[in-house]
């Protein structure tokens, strides 16, 4: 089984549940599953549809605010940003935009608009969105791709758990979950760009482009 995110071919199986296999990468640490178990597109667009992520819920603000928080202390005023994975209510995108910045936004269902990823953005977001990717490294890669020299990428995701806690996680029991990105892996991630990285919280990360 190839690693998605970083081609090594040596990875091993991590865990199962009845319904999926789990794999992890020993390179980059990756956890992933293979691709003949994901949902169809279909399907994944009707679990999609089941959110309710309403940008007037001051819990999921608060939520959001883990990862605005910290990467908004390091915009300039007036910056131009990408909301990648925005879903059908861009919340994040919202607070951004009233703290004065400008947004574009990006969802392969509900904002399919392609042309917004020929153009580089001081920042990109990706909140929630990482554990969906069906080709990791091509997804990043693009992104990475979009972002101006100094620029910053923000994901926000959940650090999986260790091999004999994961059967139990709740995480992992969502079927659009297909990669899960531990710490390692974005450490991994900045040492193949060359990018400075910051953890502020459980699950964020900051990446910053080299100038």
């Amino acid at each position: 089984m190839t690693c998605p995110l970083c081609k090594a071919g040596r990875t091993k199986e991590f865990a199962r549940d009845g319904r999926r296999t789990f794999y992890q990468c020993p390179v980059c640490c990756l956890v992933f599953v293979p691709s003949s178990q994901f949902l169809c597109e279909a399907d994944e667009r009707k679990r999609y549809d089941l959110h309710r992520n309403s940008p007037d819920d001051h819990g999921y603000r608060s939520f959001l605010s883990r990862l605005f928080v910290p990467l908004e202390r390091c915009l300039a005023p007036g910056s131009s940003g990408l909301d990648f994975g925005c879903g059908p209510e861009p919340a994040l995108a919202l607070m951004f935009r009233q703290a004065g910045h400008r947004m574009a936004l990006y969802d392969q269902f509900y904002e399919p608009d392609r042309a917004v990823l020929q153009i580089q953005y001081d920042f990109i977001t990706a909140s929630e969105v990482v554990e969906h990717f069906r080709n990791p490294r091509q997804e990043l890669e693009r992104l990475w791709n979009c972002l101006k020299p100094g620029g910053r990428l923000g994901i926000m995701t959940k650090f999986p758990v260790g091999r004999e806690d994961f059967p139990g996680w709740h995480y992992k029991n969502d079927l659009t979950h297909i990669c899960f990105f531990p710490q390692a892996t974005f450490a991994w991630l900045a040492g193949h760009w060359g990018a400075e990285l910051i953890v502020p919280d459980n699950g964020v990360a900051l990446f910053q482009k080299k100038r």
